[in-house]
């Protein structure tokens, strides 16, 4: 269906705004997505402060096309979506929705991504995808710093036990 020019102007505009306002970005193939688990991501989406926008291929490409990022742009077959967040932790919006195309057999992947001012492919992107949330980062962090104390209270325990 033809879009108007005044719409293709302000979905344009919509787009480059989102981009700018990115710390980082995902772009999303969806097939046989229905409305139910559409309407139930993005309702996740958005309370994880991630924006979700459907917008034709000629329009991502000619938003990215005003952007300065560095690599190649990742191919964009299919129906797709572009998801962004402008928050701290930028790894959420491709970690959710690996986790929806997971939970829906497919029918959300990524395609690829910008990360740290550039374009990554769908393996980079997946990977990124991946790396756990920040919280729990901090919580192996911990782990790895409270283990060798942890080994040091064992051994002197066992220590004491034979001297007893």
């Amino acid at each position: 269906m033809a879009i108007r020019k005044e719409k293709k102007s302000e979905i344009l505009a919509k787009l480059e705004g989102a981009l700018k306002e990115a710390t980082a970005a995902v772009f999303v193939g969806f097939d046989k997505l229905t409305v139910a688990d559409a309407s139930s991501m993005r309702r996740e989406l958005k309370s994880e402060g991630i924006r979700y926008y459907v917008a034709k291929k000629t329009l991502i490409r000619r938003a990215l096309a005003g952007q300065n990022y560095g690599g190649a742009a990742p191919e964009l077959p299919g129906e797709v979506a572009v998801a962004w967040t402008a928050g701290a932790d930028t790894t959420a919006p491709a970690r959710l929705l690996h986790e929806y195309g997971k939970k829906l057999k497919g029918a959300v992947k990524l395609l690829g991504g910008i990360f740290d001012g550039a374009f990554q492919n769908e393996g980079s992107a997946v990977a990124v995808a991946t790396i756990p949330p920040v919280p729990v980062l901090r919580g192996m962090f911990v782990n790895v710093i409270n283990s060798p104390i942890q080994g040091l209270v064992i051994a002197l325990d066992q220590i004491r036990e034979q001297k007893a």
